[in-house]
């Protein structure tokens, strides 16, 4: 319980506070109203004796004792009403019901005030008798009104709010601190490199906005996670790359040194070798260019539709020296502001990877059209080739993956991870699929 279980609690705290202090001002003025109603001030049997007594005396004044006897009998029967004795000089009631004690106590004293709920009143009756009216609120037994009930103390409301503002600001600091302590956790643990992390299955059910936050922490962890393999395979892969025409290189030298006469034939071996490590530096300085977000360069307009052609038509030309084909498709115009030579190397590297892999005496199918909805251009490039297994038509897009079907061939396998970021940084998508009767179909879509 930290601060944000005080900032809960004065909270409602005050709440109830303020809550409980009207509830107990309007109770306890309900108390003194109902007490001024049976002893008010002056008058010991109070407002409901007063009108008691009053009828009481009209009654024997107008009607004398028998029409006193019949009102007493309908008193007696009503629910709650006040109980009247009319005593003659002898101190005897008009039904000979006997007097409580208090009453016969007052009775001799001679004064019916000493009588907390009672009211008394020296009346003359019509003919000429004098009695003495009593009225008490005790009823007979089986008749009595309840207890009274005692005023509550003032600091009965405001313990009970105390107690209760207590527990419900526990359960709310518990309910809302408890996500946080298991984010705080969780980035505790990922700052200290175990991005395997995750907090949602401490969530459990929530469905608010610190559920989202978890949630949010996890994608969060994930990319994370995702981009440091990502990382360490790259670095992985790069070292393993450099290190063969490095260590061919060392081989060429040594060659050279031992045997001097083939001093020429080691030289070309040496610029070839150059030349592959100049190649893949290029490819992966694109590749973290790409990955890094910086642009290539201003915007240019470009008619896309002849753009792809004119790859076809390099592709093709390249490609039928080894008994292989490219076909273009596509007709119109479609002009837009890209990047130009980093979308033309992104189309350039699908296409040559499609020739590269088709089988010989095959062709490889490249399609360009505009769509319409939603307005964009797409290039599908589809080959006769060995194709890739259904797990990998993700991974081929990742720094130098190759499939294992695709090991004996050349490359580095930086070229379709070089175009499908350089098609993301233009807000395009690249996807593969294996085609109905083997080959590959990879489908490149632009916004326009």
């Amino acid at each position: 319980m930290g601060r944000l279980f005080w900032k809960f609690f004065f909270a409602f705290w005050l709440s109830l506070l303020l809550a409980g202090s009207g509830v107990g001002t309007v109770v306890w003025l309900h108390r003194q109203a109902e007490a001024e109603s049976d002893t008010g001030p002056g008058l010991s049997g109070g407002p409901r004796a007063t009108v008691m007594l009053d009828a009481a005396e009209v009654f024997l004044r107008r009607g004398g004792s028998q029409m006193m006897r019949e009102v007493l009998r309908e008193w007696a029967d009503a629910p709650g009403a006040a109980q009247l004795f009319v005593l003659d000089d002898a101190g005897r009631d008009l039904f000979d019901r006997p007097l409580p004690g208090d009453l016969r106590a007052a009775w001799s004293a001679g004064d019916f005030r000493r009588g907390p709920q009672s009211a008394a009143r020296r009346v003359v009756a019509s003919d000429g008798q004098a009695y003495t009216l009593v009225a008490r609120f005790d009823r007979l037994p089986g008749r009595g009104r309840p207890p009274r009930r005692e005023r509550p103390s003032p600091a009965q409301p405001i313990l009970a709010g105390l107690l209760a503002s207590l527990a419900f600001s526990a359960a709310m600091a518990w309910y809302m601190a408890k996500p946080i302590r298991s984010l705080r956790g969780a980035l505790r643990a990922v700052s200290d490199g175990r991005l395997e992390t995750r907090v949602q299955p401490s969530m459990g059910r929530r469905r608010d906005e610190l559920a989202d936050l978890g949630r949010d922490f996890d994608r969060m962890a994930q990319r994370l996670q995702a981009q440091v393999h990502s990382q360490q395979r790259l670095l992985h892969d790069v070292s393993h790359e450099l290190r063969s025409p490095l260590a061919r290189l060392h081989a060429a030298i040594g060659l050279a040194r031992q045997n001097p006469a083939k001093l020429d034939m080691t030289l070309e071996r040496i610029e070839r070798e150059s030349v592959r490590l100049d190649e893949l530096v290029g490819e992966l300085l694109t590749l973290s260019r790409l990955e890094a977000g910086t642009p290539g360069g201003p915007p240019e307009t470009i008619d896309l539709i002849e753009m792809v052609a004119s790859i076809a038509d390099d592709a093709g030309f390249e490609a039928s020296a080894s008994g292989r084909a490219v076909h273009f498709t596509g007709d119109g115009e479609v002009s837009a502001a890209v990047q130009g030579e980093l979308l033309y190397r992104a189309v350039e590297n699908v296409v040559r990877n499609a020739a590269k892999y088709t089988a010989v005496g095959t062709a490889v199918e490249v399609r360009a059209r505009r769509l319409l909805s939603p307005e964009g251009f797409e290039v599908v490039v589809s080959d006769r080739g060995p194709g890739v297994a259904e797990a990998d038509l993700e991974a081929i897009f990742e720094p130098f993956y190759r499939a294992d079907n695709n090991r004996g061939t050349s490359g580095y396998g930086l070229g379709l991870a070089i175009a499908r970021r350089a098609v993301s940084a233009h807000g395009g998508q690249l996807r593969a699929r294996n085609r109905p009767g083997g080959g590959l179909e990879v489908t490149l879509s632009l916004p326009l």
